[in-house]
């Protein structure tokens, strides 16, 4: 493997890594020091510096990635998408539920993931809802969006058609924040 290539499979272990290329704020001496790549630094860096230049430049790298980072037919724009919030959320059993026929068990769960759903009047916790042309890069901004407004996500989940993430009951308005901002850009 050449040294550029070891340099974009360290990048790509990196996500925090491979964003910074893109937008080009990288200081690529710093960044080759903190790669494990068994190469002279200089090289690294030189790496770096031309993996960020295919990146940014023509709109697409040679080993399929674009300036982006959406791959081709990931439309996770996020713009057409409704976001709302759902409180009195709570973690059900799937198995449970399916097996009960007692009135008010039967509403659909906002997430559903395992064995487990998030339905509501089940709890004390807080939904955002996304529901429109949304999919997993959207929901990678909006945990990044959460993480950096200091708000834990109790779960997450995304289809093509919406996203939800549940919070706890305090910190639902911070969410429903983070999570317009995201789909917003």
């Amino acid at each position: 493997m050449t040294v550029a290539e070891e340099t974009r499979a360290a990048v790509r272990e990196r996500p925090f890594l491979y964003d910074a290329l893109r937008a080009g704020v990288v200081n690529y001496a710093a960044a080759a020091a903190t790669l494990d790549v068994d190469a002279d630094p200089d090289a690294v860096a030189t790496a770096l510096r031309r993996f960020a230049n295919d990146l940014s430049g023509d709109g697409s790298s040679p080993d399929g990635d674009d300036a982006e980072g959406v791959a081709a037919g990931d439309s996770d724009a996020g713009g057409d998408a409704r976001v709302r919030m759902v409180r009195g959320i709570g973690a059900v059993d799937a198995a449970a539920r399916d097996g009960s026929d007692a009135e008010g068990d039967d509403a659909d769960p906002v997430l559903a993931v395992g064995g487990t759903e998030y339905a509501a009047d089940a709890g004390d916790a807080t939904a955002v809802v996304a529901v429109g042309d949304v999919g997993p890069r959207a929901l990678e901004r909006v945990l990044g969006r959460l993480r950096t407004a200091g708000v834990d996500a109790d779960a997450a989940g995304v289809t093509p058609s919406g996203l939800a993430v549940v919070v706890g009951r305090r910190a639902g308005a911070d969410a429903l924040r983070a999570v317009e901002a995201a789909m917003d850009g």
